[in-house]
């Protein structure tokens, strides 16, 4: 099923969170949660608790316009880990790489943090903001 592209406003809404996310010194996990031995030999797995910068952006990007129902993930993860697909992408990638983005933090408790620090999700909106521009 395919959505609607994203609007002009919904595309600077997302690239506001720009600055926020890579200010120097910003750390996406406030903190972790879980991971102890409760009572019953019961043991919880730690989970992240994301500054809500973090949080917002991700609830942002969770939008229909951003979603590729479509995707596949192996394929979608290899896209948004070469930087030369992500430096031409078109915006119809660049939501099945957000796709990818949003759902990656379900199965690796993290992910977000990692994809914010290593600068994959940077060289992802700075091409969100370069589409951007050249359709002004």
């Amino acid at each position: 099923m395919k959505t609607r592209r994203p609007t002009s406003e919904e595309i600077a809404e997302l690239i506001a969170f720009y600055p926020k996310l890579f200010a120097e010194g910003f750390t996406p996990i406030n903190r972790w949660g879980g991971g102890k031995n409760a009572e019953n030999d019961v043991f919880t797995i730690p989970w992240p608790e994301y500054d809500s910068i973090v949080a917002d952006f991700f609830q942002t990007a969770s939008k229909e316009c951003w979603f590729d129902y479509d995707y596949h993930p192996k394929k979608a993860m290899e896209m948004f880990n070469n930087e030369d697909i992500v430096k031409n992408a078109d915006i119809d990638k660049i939501k099945t790489m957000l796709t990818v983005c949003v759902r990656g933090e379900r199965f690796v408790s993290g992910f977000w943090s990692s994809i914010i620090k290593d600068g994959r999700l940077r060289r992802l909106l700075e091409r969100l903001i370069e589409l951007q521009y050249k359709n002004e």
